[in-house]
């Protein structure tokens, strides 16, 4: 098999927090991790390896949407025996209760992507958190201060839509937001017995014109990056 990681054996850890957008990635491993380094430079979607308050830890980029998390966890749990992928990310708000700035933990993700069925034979379009990491950062988020939300999300595989709006879906299954990629990362990490999660920043509301910068979306994700790396740290 091809790998589209690159790293060597024992250069990723055995906890990985996965952005989407590698300036992100960047980002986080230099502001948070203790002398990362990069392991795996491939298609500009920069892993590094560092520690975080003495244990191993490992961020890089999985790339928009589905198919590229899809490949970048498979490989994170099949070819480098990683125990736990926390996805930090940005959503859209669907609920009117959403502000910007707040942070979704992942409950259940659904979506009508037919990723699940095709890579890990699962039949459900509404997949439920892996393992024991949803608890761990409730519980990390209850100890720092932050608070977090905990619901449902929609992993969509369109980002622009023939009818724009909130999709009848939202509401009939009581989805908080709209994201493109905790469906597949929870179908990969449950398929290879592994645990996962996502803490979604909402970064844009579908109920009104709020929105944050490109320059907001890089930078101002800290408290999902902190809730994220505590309880990776715990898991490690």
């Amino acid at each position: 098999m091809s790998f589209h990681i690159s790293a060597k054996p024992g250069e990723i850890a055995k906890a990985v927090i996965l952005p989407g957008d590698p300036i992100r990635a960047a980002y986080i491993a230099n502001k948070f991790l203790e002398k990362p380094a990069i392991v795996s430079p491939v298609r500009n979607n920069v892993f590094y390896t560092g520690t975080y308050r003495g244990k191993p830890m490992t961020v890089g980029a999985s790339g928009m949407g589905i198919p590229s998390i899809g490949i970048y966890s498979y490989e994170l749990y099949h070819g480098y025996d990683v125990d736990c992928i926390i996805r930090v990310g940005t959503a859209g708000a669907y609920a009117g209760s959403m502000k910007l700035f707040d942070i979704i933990n992942a409950d259940r993700a659904y979506s009508e992507s037919t990723y699940a069925q095709l890579a890990c034979g699962m039949m459900e379009d509404t997949l439920p958190h892996p393992g024991r990491v949803f608890d761990i950062l409730r519980e990390t988020a209850k100890e720092l201060g932050i608070p977090l939300i905990n619901g449902d999300v929609h992993s969509s595989d369109a980002f622009y839509r023939v009818k724009p709006g909130i999709p009848a879906i939202a509401k009939e299954r009581n989805l908080l937001a709209v994201e493109m990629e905790a469906f597949a990362l929870f179908a990969n990490a449950a398929a290879a017995g592994r645990t996962a999660g996502a803490l979604l920043t909402i970064s844009d509301s579908l109920l009104n014109d709020l929105h944050m910068t490109n320059e907001e979306k890089e930078h101002s994700l800290d408290n999902a990056i902190r809730i994220a790396l505590e309880a990776a740290w715990k898991l490690s």
